[in-house]
Parts: structure tokens; sequence; C-alpha cells
């Protein structure tokens, strides 16, 4: 069974990715993700059920459109690919918990922590994927975020008894949105307004995580962030001057902050004496 729930969650996750192409290409202009079907950019016909399996049907059809025979992107299927092993990956984690859980309302409570992980995923791919893309964060997937997570994590915490849980994400969201607010208002060229409202959605999650958590994962933006610029200068792709996309380090940071927290921070800590 702990194994039958991540390749049950993974195959939702590869699904999850296909729409996440939709809301890739179509947020940014300000498209419905709805209606209408997905057609072929070049040709414009509709996409066949039978054509539209995640990874699989780019794989069968060499990433061409069966129509026109126009060469569509790779990146179609290495998102739901990546999709479907984050998922998978994240079920697989949280699989053991909700398994042995001792009640039914800690098991409960773990589905819901793990769907609101799952959500924080599939919006942090879209959003990384079109921060890299157009330099935005649109507020049509940041903002709902807010409720979709709060109602999460906060039922968990309800069905846990763990208050505590639920304030440390409060605080950890006001606390991460506090400061890309300061660092904007400081540097306006170098801080968007979208990165400071998709600061708060992050601090929720890591701070519902724990402090190791929200501590690791906001500096570890920073120092992502810092690399890939300092790489992109070095290889002579960017400047100084060079706008670059903060959002996907804002993310990868987070996830650095879920996974590692607690370990980094003790190591840390191990360095001074102080664990």
């Amino acid at each position: 069974m702990t194994l039958v729930v991540p390749i049950l969650v993974g195959v939702l996750g590869a699904s999850i990715g296909s729409f996440l192409n939709v809301v890739i290409h179509r947020v940014p202009r300000g498209l419905s993700v709805v209606s209408p079907p997905s057609a072929c950019p070049a040709c414009g016909t509709r996409i066949r059920a039978t054509d539209n399996i995640p990874v699989l049907s780019w794989l069968l059809l060499r990433g061409r459109c069966r129509a026109c025979r126009e060469p569509f992107s790779v990146r179609y299927a290495v998102i739901e690919l990546v999709t479907a092993l984050v998922f998978a990956g994240l079920a697989a984690l949280a699989a053991p918990g909700i398994l042995t859980a001792p009640t039914a309302a800690l098991a409960a409570a773990a589905v819901l922590e793990l769907i609101a992980l799952l959500w924080f995923a599939g919006i942090g791919i879209a959003l990384a994927a079109i921060d890299l893309d157009t330099h935005r964060l649109p507020d049509a997937i940041v903002l709902p975020s807010y409720g979709v997570l709060a109602a999460l994590l906060g039922g968990a915490a309800l069905l846990a008894g763990d208050g505590e849980a639920a304030a440390r994400a409060a605080a950890g969201a006001g606390i991460l949105f506090a400061l890309y607010l300061l660092l904007a208002l400081i540097s306006p060229r170098g801080m968007g307004m979208g990165d400071v409202k998709l600061s708060g959605v992050i601090g929720l999650v890591l701070g519902w995580v724990g402090w190791s958590a929200l501590a690791v994962g906001a500096l570890a933006a920073f120092l992502l962030g810092g690399l890939v610029g300092l790489a992109l200068i070095v290889l002579g792709r960017a400047r100084r001057s060079t706008g670059i996309p903060f959002g996907p380090w804002m993310l990868g940071g987070a996830w650095v902050g879920i996974l590692l927290g607690d370990p980094i921070a003790r190591a840390y800590l191990a360095l001074f004496g102080l664990d």
C-alpha cells in the first residue's frame, strides 16, 4: 500500500502537469484555461484525447503535431514528467504517516497537509515557468493560493489539534511578506510586487513546516538567486543591470527549507556548538 499511493498520486501528477502546461501558456495572456480545448499552435487542429496522454503521447508522436508535423516544445513533456515525479515523491514521504496514523482524525490531517504541499508544488512549477518566460507572477495563481493553503493547513491543524502549527504558518506568512515588502520599498528595481505577494504564500507553508524550514527556506532563495545570477554574469549571458526573475529561486529555496530545513539548521548550529 505504501508503494501504491505514490504511484497513483504520480499518475495524477502527470495529468495535472498537462493542465499546468495550459496554465503556463494561457494565464499570462489573460486567456481561459477551460476553453477552447487544446489545439496545435501552428495549424489550430484540436488535439485528440488519445494524443493528450501525459508524456506518453509526446514520445509516441515524437514531439510533433499529428496533423501538420510541426514540433511541440519538449517543455510540455518535461513539465508533465517533473510534476508526476514531484507528486509521487511527496506522496512517498507522506504515505507512512497517513497509513500508520493512530486515529482517523490524524490520518485526515496528514492527507490535508499532503494536498497542501501538492498544491504548493503545482503552482510552484507553473509560476517558475511563467516567471522565466515573462518575468511575471500572475495574481490569478498567487492570490487564490492564500485561501486554498490557509483552508487546507487550517483544517489539518484543527483535526490534529495543532494550534501551534497554525500560528506558526500565519507568522511565517507575515514575516516573509514584511521582509520582501521592505526589500521592494528599498530597491523597487530589484524586487517586484509579484515576488512580495508570492513571499506570503511561501512563508505560510514554511511556517507550517517549522521555524527551521522558514529560516533555511528564506535564506536559500537568496543564495540560489545569487549563485544563478553570478553564473550568468560569468558566462556572459547577463550583466549586473540585467533583470533576473527571482520567483523560481524563491520557490526552489522554499523546497530546500521544506525538505532539508531541520538538518541544515542543526548542522549550522553545531558549527557554533549550539546544537
